[in-house]
């Protein structure tokens, strides 16, 4: 799947994402809080980073495998699940660089999969066989949960076209990451190729003193 080496540098130059997003955590505890074991339940990330979401799943019990093409990434995230999270390998927890599209995992292997900001770095077409491949490797009537940045974020239409809704932005807070795409709500059913959309929430905020808005599609999808 294409990776701008950007985010090698990225990983290895600056402290990124200690704390989890709200919606990963409605989302995870929302749906999974009430299982038991929560052990028992396997939520796999793709672009984990240097680990933020999966730091909070596995402190919250749940079995979890991280994927990231950084090796610098992994080796953080790892690091500091050992450090933080007593148990979270002899529960089954995994952190490993791969492709996405080439996922080692067998057919419904997890119950959940998540992907924050991370698919949308790639052109559509791409993104739509990653979204397949993760519908793979979960279980029927398992979940996605899945932030992708929306049309009239701060950034579209800015610096150079890149394919469809992407843009290497030449302003904000997403210039110099490489190639980003931004997605419009009625293109999301085609783009979550092998899910049924359950529903799409829309989140934004302003940065810039109120200048510019950050938005985001909030995509929740059940394997078919």
């Amino acid at each position: 799947m294409a990776w701008d080496p950007v985010w090698e540098q990225v990983y290895r130059e600056r402290a990124w994402g200690r704390y989890p997003g709200e919606d990963v955590v409605r989302f995870a505890m929302g749906h999974y809080g009430r299982a038991a074991p929560r052990a028992g339940v396997r939520m796999l990330e793709v672009g984990c980073g240097t680990g933020a979401n999966l730091w909070f799943l596995a402190r919250e019990g749940f079995s979890v495998t991280g994927l990231d093409r950084s090796d610098t990434a992994v080796r953080l995230c790892g690091e500091r699940l050992d450090a933080e999270c007593p148990g979270w390998r002899q529960a089954g927890g995994e952190v490993r660089t791969g492709d996405l599209l080439r996922l080692p995992d067998p057919d419904a292997s997890f119950d959940a999969v998540i992907d924050v900001v991370a698919i949308c770095y790639s052109g559509f077409d791409e993104a739509a066989q990653a979204y397949r491949e993760l519908a793979r490797v979960t279980k029927p009537g398992g979940r996605l949960f899945s932030r992708t940045f929306a049309r009239g974020c701060w950034g579209e239409g800015t610096g150079e076209p890149a394919g469809r809704g992407m843009w290497a932005c030449g302003e904000g807070p997403l210039k110099g990451y490489g190639a980003t795409r931004f997605t419009a709500r009625e293109e999301v059913p085609a783009l979550i190729d092998g899910w049924d959309v359950e529903r799409i929430e829309e989140s934004a905020h302003t940065e810039a003193d109120g200048a510019h808005w950050i938005r985001h599609l909030l995509i929740h999808g059940v394997k078919r």
